[in-house]
């Protein structure tokens, strides 16, 4: 798929998550099948630019190319510098949050809280856009702020009017955090209304969502988030699945095990030691979410020290596991994906 100047192995793109799409992530992703990650937001806040957390965010080595970065504010000044600053860094995809709905990020008017001022959204993308003319800029939001104000149309044209090179669209408002299910009629909207690509997002957790998402709203991609935590071979699933239309045969649990134990590695390597064991525990937790017998493991899981304890313990649970199951299975059935998923 060519995708802003760049050529990208499909149209599955890893959503920006908050501590979770960190460098590991996101590799581990790219390598079981996704065509782009976009890294975690980064603050616009110049004061903030050498907290060890911003400059961990902003650690792109070794990574596949196209590097997306993410930025969220809404000063429009702060964001073109902060722009220029992650392009001086390796960024080759701006990407600008308007999506986010978190409380501390919404009062601060940044995130999904700016689709309430359609005056600042512009600004601040004209701003980022002629910030990094030589740089492809990316945006990515919501339907609207709330049921009754869905004006992503809006901001999409608005969007394409400054410059920006594609959009993604997550199909619920800022006021429906993440309940409720996600809607796509707003996203095929907005994909007649733009020339620019559009990519799909929100509850698409299976090969056959995301068959069905791409087909309702004609978008261009689909970006997948949650569904993804603990299960980053969900995109070598739907690439295979969208290209045959016959499910892979699922993956067996040594494999899964081998996946996971390298995930921890690239862990303790990028945040260091202590605080890899602590990232980790999120990770394990949702690779082994739902799984036959596994509750009590996870909850013995954060109690563990140390990497060494660590890695034990998640090594006899699979190896135990693998003696009993040769496929991952599920407390419920096997099958209910996608509820585990949300």
């Amino acid at each position: 798929m060519e995708f802003v100047g760049f050529q990208l192995r499909n149209n599955l793109f890893v959503a920006p998550m908050a501590g979770v799409t960190d460098r590991p992530f996101r590799q581990l992703c790219k390598k079981m099948g996704a065509g782009l990650a976009v890294s975690e937001m980064v603050t616009s806040n110049s004061l903030l630019y050498g907290s060890a957390k911003t400059l961990r965010r902003a650690n792109h080595v070794g990574e596949v190319a196209p590097i997306a970065v993410q930025i969220a504010g809404a000063d429009p000044r702060m964001m073109a510098e902060a722009a220029r600053h992650n392009v001086d860094r390796g960024a080759q995809i701006i990407d600008i949050n308007m999506g986010c709905p978190a409380k501390k990020v919404c009062n601060v008017m940044a995130g999904s809280a700016l689709m309430q001022d359609e005056a600042l959204v512009g600004r601040i993308l004209d701003a980022v856009v002629g910030a990094v003319p030589n740089t492809p800029v990316t945006l990515k939001f919501r339907t609207g702020w709330n049921l009754t104000n869905r004006n992503a149309p809006t901001i999409a044209r608005i969007a394409e009017s400054a410059g920006v090179r594609a959009v993604a669209i997550h199909g619920r408002t800022r006021c429906q955090q993440y309940t409720g299910e996600a809607e796509y009629d707003t996203i095929a909207l907005v994909k007649t209304l733009v020339k620019i690509p559009v990519i799909a997002n929100g509850d698409i957790a299976t090969p056959e969502k995301a068959k069905h998402v791409l087909d309702a709203t004609g978008a261009d991609g689909i970006m997948i988030g949650r569904a993804a935590q603990g299960r980053p071979w969900l995109f070598r699933e739907i690439e295979h699945y969208l290209k045959t239309g016959e499910h892979l045969p699922p993956a067996e649990v040594t494999e899964i095990h081998a996946i996971l134990m390298a995930h921890l590695d690239d862990l303790y390597a990028f945040y260091g030691i202590e605080t890899g064991v602590k990232v980790a525990r999120k990770h394990i937790s949702w690779y082994t979410k739902g799984l036959v017998g596994s509750a009590a493991f996870r909850k013995m899981m954060n109690t563990l020290p140390d990497a060494e304890q660590q890695r034990g313990a998640v090594n006899d649970f699979f190896l135990r596991y693998a003696a009993e199951h040769a496929h991952l299975t599920y407390e419920n059935n096997s099958d209910n994906k996608e509820a585990l998923a949300a």
